[in-house]
């Protein structure tokens, strides 16, 4: 019998056990472990790799807990600029939208545009034609608004000072949800979705929607969702790097995981982690900042919820 396993992350940076309250830390683990559920829900179900990641991050765009769909940060302009993206291993089909406003569930989008368009990456205003072309659920200002993002923007906004997330530390925080999977019949898949830098500028675009960089699927190799600071995950066309080392090189899911974030990254000044799966069932959660919040659940085993590096 095949393996079914299933990775989520909800970002990337310094996250210790001091930065977090014990009610956070609970309302983090809880949430992070209904992701997980989820996603694997439909996998145990019979359901594709591609079904489960969307599933698992369309549950954590809905949390305000991470940096994405309805928690995620503000812009510049005091708005929400949010990108997503989806890639089928089996076909090497993908879908991404950057830029876009008021989309409820932008990895939903993402996956409409891998199935019913010719393209792979849409942005802004047409991105948002097709999605109500298609009929996707729109959300106004005020379902987006968070007190606790709205401060962190407030903070900053008139300054030219932009902030990722999850640190004390202006230049290290990273929000970012994502996850892969791999089905029972051995096919993977990737998702990432994010709101970005808060109070970020002219329209900013990071690696999440870059296919390559912040997400990549095939199922030769792996499944591959980063979270981290954007600009470094792009030079290094991160996800495909991990790929190509098991492609070309004969590493182990594991190896060239550690090769790039720990090794790659880390030279290039590059801070964050990914999540990543084979189509053997082989699970890797590499970070090399202070935490990461991510689970995991392979099979009918238990799911395994972590932040800091306690697993």
């Amino acid at each position: 019998m095949r393996n079914i396993a299933i990775a989520i992350h909800g970002g990337a940076g310094t996250i210790t056990e001091a930065t977090l309250t014990a009610a956070q830390d609970k309302a983090y683990r809880a949430a992070l472990k209904e992701a997980v559920e989820a996603g694997h829900q439909v996998l145990a179900g019979g359901g594709t790799a591609l079904e489960a990641v969307e599933h698992a991050v369309t549950n954590l765009e809905d949390s305000p807990l991470f940096n994405a769909g309805k928690g995620a940060v503000f812009t510049k302009e005091g708005k929400h600029e949010m990108d997503a993206a989806i890639m089928c291993g089996k076909t090497l089909e993908a879908g991404a939208v950057a830029g876009v406003r008021s989309i409820r569930n932008p990895i939903k989008l993402a996956r409409t545009v891998l199935e019913h368009s010719d393209h792979v990456l849409l942005s802004g205003y047409g991105a948002e034609e097709f999605a109500r072309t298609y009929q996707l659920a729109f959300e106004s200002e005020e379902y987006f608004f968070n007190s606790f993002r709205y401060k962190q923007w407030a903070e900053v906004r008139d300054s030219n000072i932009f902030l990722l997330d999850h640190t004390k530390k202006i230049d290290e925080k990273f929000g970012t949800v994502g996850a892969v999977a791999v089905d029972m019949n051995g096919d993977i898949a990737a998702a990432t979705s994010t709101g970005g830098m808060t109070n970020k500028n002219y329209n900013r675009i990071g690696d999440s929607p870059l296919i390559g960089a912040g997400t990549y699927a095939n199922n030769a190799t792996c499944a591959i969702s980063c979270t981290g600071h954007g600009e470094f995950f792009m030079r290094a066309v991160v996800a495909h790097d991990v790929s190509c080392l098991m492609a070309y090189k004969g590493y182990t899911l594991q190896q060239a995981c550690d090769e790039v974030v720990m090794q790659k990254l880390v030279k290039l000044g590059g801070e964050g982690g990914l999540i990543a799966v084979s189509a053997a069932g082989d699970i890797a959660l590499p970070f090399n900042t202070e935490g990461m919040y991510r689970a995991f659940k392979k099979n009918n085993d238990a799911a395994q919820v972590g932040i800091y590096k306690e697993m």
